[in-house]
């Protein structure tokens, strides 16, 4: 298990999950958001946002449905 893994290898862009302040997201968003204290946004590796979700794992998820290799940002 202590194989290293090249990143560079992969056939699929790379895209960042990392968390939002709902409170820094535009007054329309924070509406939507409920009773959430944060979201998670993809990123590709431009910066834009690709998406906007609730949940840390179904970011994961979309990101990969969408044929891209997801990566947290701390």
């Amino acid at each position: 298990m202590d194989t290293p893994f090249n990143f560079s290898e992969t056939d699929k862009p790379i895209v960042y999950v990392k968390t939002v302040d709902v409170a820094d997201l535009p007054k329309e968003v924070r509406a939507e958001a409920g009773e959430l204290s944060h979201l998670y946004a993809v990123h590709s590796s431009d910066g834009q946002q690709l998406a906007l979700v609730a949940d840390r794992r179904m970011a994961f998820v979309l990101a990969r449905q969408h044929d891209f290799a997801p990566v947290a940002v701390h």
